[in-house]
């Protein structure tokens, strides 16, 4: 099993101009930990389980072709893009342009999105969630064409492409990530069109992630798909640094099938906690089915 870093706080001491040295610190720590990738939120304003909105929160797209040029090994992705915060044939370039200038690092996390109250700030289109989801369906359909050097036109109900060209094209045809934990409509685009799902841990029950990972199975057979072609995904806290609660865990979700468990720690980030996710990286490594060749 395979770790990650996801970061949702960026409120750090020194205030903006101290957020690039801060963040470039914690990418090379990252990296010296042997953290598979680096997933920072695609929000605009801060969420409400983290803080107030007006709270630093960088865009996405540009900090990860900025964390691309100061790291060597880090995969790079979005945890997750809200699917009508870009247009997919622009989404798809800026992600490809990631991709070729890390050199195969990139990922494309994508879901129907939440957030109402920063697109509404930003002027944003917030549909009703049954279009959003539509919304996505026909999103899955456009990267799979482009990441595939797929020109032809796309129509669909919301999207017309004439010609959806993606020149440079991709090093390493980004795996493409959907976050989300709905049984119906979420688990069914995984099977059909998803490499990877993304499931966060501190919202289910003890026994509930086993549970959307049985229903991912059931999703993956209903389309003729292998269950162990999608790469399992979690998110969760790092919370009071307790290792051997944190081994225990990662033991539980190898159990389950994880295969990539990303983690958020605390904000401010505490003295040595590279040190402690270096221990986890090297617990995990031995953990679960043989590493997907997606995940490198």
């Amino acid at each position: 099993m395979r770790l990650g870093l996801h970061l949702m706080d960026f409120t750090w001491p020194g205030g903006p101009s101290a957020l690039a040295p801060t963040l470039d610190r914690i990418l090379r720590d990252a990296e010296a930990a042997g953290l598979h990738s680096f997933w920072p939120m695609d929000h605009f304003f801060q969420i409400g389980v983290v803080g107030p909105p007006e709270q630093p929160m960088p865009e996405v797209y540009a900090t990860l072709a900025w964390a691309a040029a100061r790291t060597t090994n880090l995969q790079l992705g979005a945890l997750v893009t809200g699917v009508h915060y870009r247009h997919p044939g622009v989404l798809v370039k800026s992600v490809t342009t990631l991709d070729v200038l890390s050199g195969g690092r990139a990922w494309l996390g994508i879901g129907a999105g939440w957030n109402e109250e920063e697109s509404r700030g930003l002027g944003i289109p917030f549909p009703p969630l049954a279009e959003r989801f539509e919304r996505l369906d026909e999103t899955l359909q456009i990267a799979r064409r482009m990441f595939d050097g797929d020109s032809s036109p796309f129509e669909g109900r919301h999207y017309t492409l004439e010609r959806p060209l993606n020149e440079p094209s991709p090093v390493r045809r980004p795996p493409v990530m959907v976050g989300g934990s709905g049984e119906q409509k979420t688990m069914r685009l995984v099977a059909k069109y998803a490499d990877a799902c993304n499931l966060f841990e501190w919202r289910q029950e003890p026994e509930g992630l086993k549970r959307k990972l049985d229903v991912l199975r059931r999703r993956c057979d209903e389309v003729g798909r292998p269950y162990d072609d999608v790469v399992r995904t979690t998110t969760g806290r790092l919370r009071d640094l307790d290792l051997d609660a944190a081994r225990r865990r990662l033991d539980q979700l190898a159990e389950w099938g994880v295969d990539l468990a990303l983690l958020t720690p605390p904000s401010p980030l505490p003295d040595g906690v590279f040190e402690y996710v270096a221990e986890l990286v090297r617990h995990a490594a031995p953990l679960g089915r043989p590493s997907p060749a997606l995940l490198g």
